[in-house]
Order: C-alpha cells, then structure tokens, then sequence
C-alpha cells in the first residue's frame, strides 16, 4: 500500500484554478522530485500533503502510522528557544527529554549540586531510547554549522532556515517533504545534505531547483503543470527530452484544433438555416470546441531577458598581487594572487561565512586588503546584483523599483514602457503593481534581473544570482552569461550553473587557502584532489624528537599511547564491518541476477543497482583505512 495518496485535489485563489484534480502516490522508498514553475503550486500541494492548509475538494490518504516531516520555505514566527530545543522539538516527547538532559548538563557544569536533575534527565532519555536522536541531532547541527545555544529569534534569515532543515532531517519521518532545502546552504552542505539523504531518508518528496542535487536523489519526478500532475519515471535528462518532445506535440495538435475550429466557423456563418438544423450534431461539436478553446490554459511564456552591454572596458579588469585581508584575529585570506581579464567568466565558491563576498569587494576596488596591492583596468562599467538584495526598496511597487518612479526604461538605445518590459520577465500588470516585499522570492530575484539589466555594464558582478528561480529561468540566464561579451563575476553554490557558464574558479579550500583554477564545479573537484595529492607527496618537514628513555630506546608519550589504543580498538571492528559490506553486496547481486526482477519491480532494480554501486567504494576505503591504521600502529610500538 502506499504511504501517501492524493485523489482529485482542487485548490483555487480566486477564480484562477491552482490545483485542478491532482491525483499521485508515493511507495515506501521513493525519491519524488516535484517540479514546475514559479507560481504552478508546489508549494501549496505540499501544505495540502502535510495538512496545514485545506484544498477546495479532494483527499489525502496517509497510511496508518506514517509519520511526515515537513521544510518549508518560509520560516515560521511563533518559534522561540535555542537552536538544540528548536531542532530537538521535532522529534516530539523525546525531543522534549533530550532538551532537558542538555540544559542539566549545563547546570552540573556551573553548579554540581545539580547532579541529581541530571541523573532524572538521564533516566529519561534512557526510558525513551533516545540517545541514538540525540547523537542525530548534534551530527545534523554539527554538519550545518549551528551553534546549539544560540538563540533562534536572534539569528537571521538564511540562519533560520538551516535549523528548520535540521529540524525535519532529525525527526526521522516516514515521509520528509522538502520544499528547496539548498537555498542558503554553501557547497559542503548541500553535499552532506544529499549524502544525509541517500543514507538516512528512505522516503522523500521534495523540491528544488538545484539541477545537480535533483539528478543524484530523484528516482522519479512528478511535474505540476497548468494544474495538472503528470509522471516521469525518468531521470531528469530523459525528462527534459521527453517534455521538450510533448510540448511539441502539444503545439502541432493545438495548431490542428485551431484550423478546424475555424473551418467549422466558416461553415456556421456561410450555411443555409435549413442546413444547420439538419446538422444539429455539427453544430453541438462546434459549440463543444468553442468551450474546450475556452477552458484551455496556455502554458506561461519564457522569461525573455536581455543583457545591455556597455563600452569595451581595458583588456585587463583587476589584478590582485599578494592580497591578504583579516577581521581582527580571523584570517580571511592570504597572499592571493589572481588576474581577471576583459571576457573571463569567474565564479567564487566556498563555504558559508569563509569570505567570499569580502573577496569579491576587495577585487571591485571596495575594500582596502591588509597588505598586496589590487590594481584596477579602464573603462569599467559595474553592475552588481547583490544577494541581500538591497537596492530593491520593500515598500515601493516592482514597476517603481525597476524604473525608479519613471514610466519608462531605456533598453539599447530604445525606449520600453515599464509594463512591458517587465512582461518579459514575467510579471503580469498585477504583479508589475505589487509592492515588492509581497513578492515571492523568485519573484524578487527576477525583479532584481530586471532593474540590473537596465543598466548597461561591461562587468556584471553576480552574489547568489540563482536563489528561487526555476528551471527554466536559470537555463535563460545562463545562455544570456555564456553569450555577454563583458566580464562576469559570479558567486554561486549552484553547482550545475557553475559548470555551465563559468571559464575558472576562485575558491575557498579546505586548508584555509584560496586558490584560483580553471574550469567550473567539477574541474575544480577534480584539480583540488590532484593539488592534495602532491602536497601528501611533497618533503614532510622532520619530525621532533622522540621521547626516549635513559636505555636509548623510544619510548610513546600518553597521546601516543592513547592514540595507539584508539587505532587498535578501530582495527578490531573492521573485520566484522567488511563482512557486513560483502554479505550485502553478495545478497544485492544475487537479486539483480533475476531476469523477472526488473520487470516486476523497476524501482527496486535501480534502488538495488545505486546501492551495489556505492558498497565498492565503501569496501576500498575500508581497506585502505586498515592499511592506514596498520601502518600507524607499526610506528607506535615501543621498544
């Protein structure tokens, strides 16, 4: 049975239809990817699923006992406490005694007259086994780099929204409902998030418009269009083909309805009377297409946005020698050197919080670094789109805060009315008159396109250009970035974006460096894991002195023998995890090897063929970490 079905569900604001008899379900163990465009509904199907809001006709059925967990994009206000209560209470009661356990561990810390609270918030985790949810909660916040004692109303935004990430993935529901749970996330983040997923979430429902997180989790996607459910038991690349291929054939037949609704409408005016009462079946067909022609909804038109270029800037557009910047005591970078010429497409990549921003700041010319020298070209004409997005005024009206009051905007020379040029953007006049902080947050980002482009530049500086738009938008801009004969700067955790317009890569790595390479996400990837390999090959510098006792042989120090018991103990368990792995992978094979498998469960098939994918890896890194620990220990054996 499944764990989730939908039946006729209906939902409208006003009189424009949303959901028009959307009907699914989703078996124990899929990954469904809903997409669609900005403003088609997913969000509201997904509050409909999880019972907070009520559609206008139609059931959810939920499967008895089936727990579901859901993100949503926007952050609840009624929330207070600290960061460990707030993801701890969604595991429920036993959220509630993990909370209690760590604010007595606290108190036994200042005051240890406290201890026997802890010893009764101790016996209630016991009671309720929930000390493997508490080991989950500090992972997930560990991985998401939250601080568990910070208050939730103090954070911000983007903040807020990680800890209600954290929230859902901890509750370990039978069904989690994820409505773009990478937004504000850095790289090492989204990672995690989709290794988290794959290992600990057997059953998704989610969306995003993160191409390179939808192709590694999806095992189907389901698509919400013009009201409509339909379903892709695809992969996302097969999607795209076979939803081109549809629209195609959409359109031809559209184009055929037309041509006969306009013969049958000759006929009607051109015809006897006496001729059309003998043809009153006709007549009924014609009246039948009109209705049809009526009801039909037209899919929204694409963004068609526009890049102003403004005069050559110099062939050089800044070089950095020797850079290096600090807050205080924190190191933001040092000794970076790089050279970005008139063409390049650069983006800037790292985590949260690492600088890169500040970076990008110290390359326009904005900030001053600690010491280096930053030397600027000629000719340059900036436009910066700003991820805070700043220069949008909340309280003005989208068209006032594109054209700044006027009724007009000048694009290449020729002049557009404000209402027709943010068409092109897809705003409706209605929305054109909306105030700004009622817009989605899509909505916002294209209207923030809208006011940049607007400006002729030769150097186009983009902050976190691809929050909330969709798919679809995200393919146009990235066109627009790949023909603009300017320079582009660009920060992004999007990774398939990155490959797709940028030509190098500054980035923040793991050492604390920053260090410029060629390509996009992947070459990255790929030049970063070389760069560590030769540096574990370069000379080690030599090592201090050992102990030694008054005989003249070694003798370990308490952290070597320390780490020695520690590295034995991890040697012991290998065995039996190796054992595990192989029992697995032998069992996966075995059930591959059925010819009737793939006919009688497809799903089943690919999850059982990912899986015995990922055991060779895990396998090969089992051994190599014996071959590790044995090396290490043969070093630490006293004589």
């Amino acid at each position: 049975m499944a764990l989730l079905s939908l039946r006729d569900i209906r939902l409208a604001f006003s009189d424009h239809p949303v959901l028009d008899g959307v009907g699914m379900q989703i078996e124990e163990g899929e990954r469904v990817c809903l997409v669609g465009r900005n403003g088609e509904g997913k969000s509201s199907l997904m509050r409909i699923v999880c019972g907070e809001m009520k559609a206008d006709g139609g059931e959810v059925l939920v499967s008895k006992g089936t727990r579901i967990a859901r993100l949503s994009q926007d952050v609840p206000q009624d929330i207070e406490g600290r960061v460990f209560d707030v993801v701890a209470a969604g595991i429920g009661d036993m959220g509630t005694a993990l909370s209690a356990y760590r604010r007595a561990v606290a108190a036994v810390e200042k005051d240890a007259s406290q201890m026997p609270e802890l010893e009764n918030a101790q016996q209630a985790v016991d009671a309720s086994g929930g000390w493997e949810s508490y080991q989950t909660v500090e992972t997930v916040l560990s991985r998401l780099k939250l601080d568990a004692d910070a208050e939730f109303s103090a954070l911000s935004g983007g903040l807020k929204r990680r800890v209600m990430l954290a929230r859902a993935l901890a509750s370990d529901p039978d069904v989690l409902l994820l409505d773009e749970p990478t937004n504000h996330l850095d790289i090492e983040s989204i990672t995690w998030l989709e290794d988290f997923l794959l290992r600990h979430v057997k059953t998704l429902f989610f969306v995003t418009h993160d191409r390179a997180l939808l192709r590694r989790l999806a095992t189907r996607i389901v698509e919400l269009d013009r009201g409509h459910i339909s379903d892709w038991s695809c992969d996302y690349d097969t999607y795209l083909v076979r939803k081109e291929e549809l629209l195609h054939a959409e359109e031809k037949e559209w184009e055929r309805f037309e041509i006969k609704l306009a013969e049958e409408e000759v006929w009607l005016r051109k015809g006897v009377t006496a001729r059309r009462h003998r043809n009153q079946g006709r007549l009924r067909d014609l009246h039948k297409m009109r209705e049809q022609r009526q009801k039909r909804r037209y899919r929204p038109g694409l963004a068609k946005m526009q890049l102003q270029e403004g005069g050559l800037s110099g062939k050089l557009v800044a070089e950095a020698e020797n850079i290096s910047l600090s807050f205080g005591e924190h190191k933001i970078f040092t000794d970076f050197s790089a050279a970005i010429m008139r063409g390049d497409r650069v983006g800037i990549i790292g985590p949260n919080g690492a600088g890169k921003t500040t970076l990008l700041r110290v390359l326009l010319g904005e900030l001053t670094p600690d010491a280096g020298s930053v030397r600027l070209g000629t000719k340059l004409e900036v436009a910066y789109f700003d991820q805070l997005r700043s220069v949008l005024d909340p309280d003005v009206r989208a068209y006032e805060a594109v054209a700044e009051g006027n009724d007009w905007v000048t694009i290449d020379g020729r002049r557009k009315h404000v209402m027709g040029y943010l068409q092109d953007f897809l705003f409706s006049r209605d929305r054109a008159r909306t105030k700004v902080h009622a817009l989605s947050g899509g909505e916002r980002n294209r209207l923030l396109l809208a006011k940049l482009f607007t400006q002729p530049a030769n150097v186009l500086v983009l902050d976190e250009p691809t929050n909330d738009l969709d798919a679809e938008t995200l393919d146009l801009l990235e066109e627009l970035l790949m023909q603009y004969s300017g320079t582009v700067i660009v920060v992004s955790h999007d990774r398939a974006f990155l490959n797709n317009v940028v030509t190098s890569t500054i980035a923040f790595d793991d050492d604390g460096e920053v260090r410029e390479y060629v390509g996009g996400y992947d070459d990255w990837q790929r030049q970063r894991s070389t760069y560590a390999d030769e540096a574990q090959e370069a000379p080690k510098p030599a090592k201090k002195r050992e102990r030694v006792r008054a005989d003249g042989k070694r003798k370990l120090s308490f952290g070597e023998k320390r780490e020695r018991d520690q590295l034995q103990e991890e040697l012991d368990a290998l065995p039996q995890k190796l054992e595990e792995l192989e029992a697995r992978q032998e069992e996966l094979g075995k059930k591959l090897e059925d010819p009737d498998f793939y006919g009688r469960d497809p799903q089943g098939f690919a999850s059982c063929s990912e899986e015995l994918e990922g055991l060779s890896p895990q396998l090969d890194a089992l051994l190599e970490r014996w071959e590790v620990i044995e090396a290490r220990l043969a070093e630490l054996v006293e004589d």
